[in-house]
Order: structure tokens, then sequence, then C-alpha cells
């Protein structure tokens, strides 16, 4: 049986999707791309997301196309009664609705969790936000740069090094990463509709969500301290954590155990090392991780890159080299599994997409069964013509 006709694992699920931008849309992509059936619902002027550049044709960016596949799309205005009526008439038979828009707007247009599963019990609503809604920040608008910083990513720079400024990753990590936790979250919702019957509400905040991301190993000390204060994972911060130069590029050498650590100093001839207390005890490595680190990098400079690679896997020690964006469509492994496709969209012709990561062997993830959709696109087929 093919991919095309084995059953989706979201199959028969229904999200309406009132979202924009990357957090909410990025979520519902993955849903979609699991088989649910996601209906975009995007105002006159459309996602904001669909103007940024670069684009072949207007309202219709890159970054859109990356974040909107596996969806339909339909105009409504919900300023206006005629659109809000429209929008609870999609929402009658839909298992799901997930939305960026503040809690407080939606209740002003009748649109809260309460008033809607009046109208639709099973219905799960999910509220993409900014902030938890129980606290002082709940009102606050927020963006990947702003999330970075309060939540205490931007400053990861100075616990490395005082002296450096904030900076933020160069990747919108909050919106991505509140996108993956609101599909499983989905997930987890409907899992238990199933088990119980029972519809509910889900929250997930984006702030929240980045910080005890971070924390996951940041929190260290402070775990066991009265007064949380002790905050940074030191093998994290320490300046010589990077990427080391070779003859001729750059690599990522990374032994990790006391073995990898004996057998790494066995392989370049510095059985001296083999005893030492850094490489026989994780605790004293671990308390100085930055001279371990820097006799790395000093020995790396003795080999090229493709003879550390080389030495690396004849020894069993993780070792990879260090590439570009630009570099990922000639890596072999992305290539022999197929992660880049070429796709035909039907307004925007070829253009270049990514396959879902995970693989399910029964319920196979679609990248290629809807193309992300033109502004409205879907309205007459969902709405049904002449709805005005």
């Amino acid at each position: 049986m093919t991919a095309e006709n084995k059953p989706a694992i979201l199959q028969g699920v229904k999200i309406v999707d009132l979202t924009s931008v990357v957090f909410g849309p990025l979520a519902t992509q993955m849903l979609g791309d699991l088989g649910a059936d996601v209906i975009k619902v995007e105002g006159p002027e459309g996602d904001l997301l669909r103007q940024v550049q670069p684009s072949r044709n207007k309202l219709m960016g890159a970054a859109f196309l990356g974040a909107n596949r596996n969806k339909r799309s339909v105009v409504l205005d919900l300023k206006t009664q005629t659109g809000r009526d429209q929008l609870r008439k999609l929402l009658i038979d839909a298992d799901v609705m997930i939305s960026s828009i503040r809690p407080a707007a939606l209740a002003r247009l009748s649109l809260d969790p309460e008033t809607l599963r009046q109208e639709n019990p099973n219905l799960i609503t999910v509220s993409a936000t900014g902030f938890g809604q129980d606290g002082p920040y709940a009102a606050k608008p927020a963006f990947d740069d702003s999330v970075q910083s309060v939540s205490g990513l931007a400053s990861l720079a100075t616990l490395r090094d005082p002296e450096a400024p904030p900076a933020y990753v160069p990747t919108i990590l909050a919106d991505k990463l509140g996108g993956v936790t609101a599909a499983y979250a989905v997930m987890g919702a409907l899992l238990h509709r199933e088990r119980t019957g029972q519809a509910q509400h889900v929250e997930v905040p984006m702030f929240e969500t980045l910080a005890a991301f971070l924390l996951a190993e940041h929190m260290d000390g402070a775990t066991f301290e009265e007064t949380p204060q002790d905050f940074g994972y030191a093998r994290m911060l320490v300046p010589h954590r990077r990427p080391v130069q070779t003859v001729d590029g750059y690599i990522t050498i990374l032994p990790y155990t006391n073995v990898q650590w004996a057998r790494f100093f066995q392989a370049v001839g510095r059985d001296d090392m083999i005893d030492h207390v850094w490489v026989t005890d994780m605790d004293a490595r671990s308390r100085n991780i930055g001279a371990v680190y820097d006799m790395v990098a000093q020995i790396a400079l003795t080999r090229t890159t493709d003879d550390w690679l080389a030495l690396m896997e004849q020894a069993d020690i993780p070792a990879m080299p260090v590439r570009n964006l630009s570099d990922l469509p000639n890596d072999p492994h992305l290539a022999a599994t197929g992660f880049f496709q070429r796709i035909d969209h039907p307004s925007e012709g070829p253009i270049w997409t990514t396959r879902p990561p995970i693989r399910f062997s029964a319920t196979p993830a679609r990248h290629d069964h809807r193309p992300a959709p033109r502004l409205g696109e879907h309205s007459d087929e969902i709405l049904g013509p002449g709805r005005e």
C-alpha cells in the first residue's frame, strides 16, 4: 500500500485555525501533515506572514509557504456579525479550534471557549498565547524577540561572558517551540476526549514554554536551593564549547563518557591522558570542562576535517562537520532520506519543501497532500457560494 493510500493518523479530525505568523500555523501544519482537515480562517488582509519576502506572487511569501501546507483557506471578517456567524457554522462539527487571538478579544466577540462549547460540547479549544492568562503579563503582546528576552534566552551569552551583550538566537525559537508544544497539546486533548468524552480548553503560553525548555538543564544548582539563584549548566556556558578549527575547516568533536574520552586521547596519541582524573572522573571533568575543551581545540588543528571524521568514526566518537544551511541539500543523509522535496505549487510553480521528520509505519505523515493555500482559495468550497 502506498503512502497516498494509507490512512492518516488524524484522518477525520477537523481543526479550525485562527492563528497567524508562525507559532500557531506551525502547529496546525504539523497536525495537517498527520491528516487533519485544517481550515485556516484569515481576515480580508490575510495572514501577516503572507507578506514576508521573498515571494513570486503577492501574499504568497516563502515563509508562509513553509508553515501552511495541508490547509484550506477561508476569508472571514470576524469584526462583522456575518463573519462570526459563519465561523460558528464551521465550529458546529469541528474537533478543535486553535486561536492566537487574545482571549479577551475572543470573549468580546462571544467566541470564548465556554460560549462555543454550549454550541458544540465536543469542541477542544486551544489558545496560543504569549503569556499565561493567570499572570500580570496576560494582556501583553508577544513576539519571538521579546520572549527570547524575558525568558532568559537572550542573556545566556552573558552567563558565558559577563562582558558580552545579550543576543537573540538567530532563529524564531520561541515561535517554533511554541508550535511544537501546541501540536502535542492538541494530540493530548484529542486522546483525552477519546478516552473520556470530555472536551477541554488548552492554553499554550510561549513565554512559559520557552522558560521551561531552557530550565530543563539550566535550572542546575538552583534546583536544590531554598531561594533559586545558581542557574546555568556549566558545560553549556564555558567559552570553549564551540566547534573547533581543523587544518581546513571546522568540526564538532564530542567525547562524552569516560570511555569515549579515553578512546579519544588514545586515538590522538595522548596516552598520558588516559588515566588522568579529567578522563576517569566525570565530576572532575565537568568542573574543568573548559580546559578539557581547550585541549581538544589545540589537538584539532593537527588534522583536516575529513581526517578527523575518519578517525572519530573508527574510534566510535561523535563527530560532525560544521555546515552552512546552503550545504544541507547536498548532505548525503538528507539526500538518502528524501528530506528535501521539489513539488509543483498550483500558483507558485516549482518550490522546495521539507518532509515531516517523524515517520509512522502504518499512518505516514504527508507533506504533499495540499500545498499552502492562496488567500481565501477554499472559501466557496467550505462556506458555499453566495454566502454573503
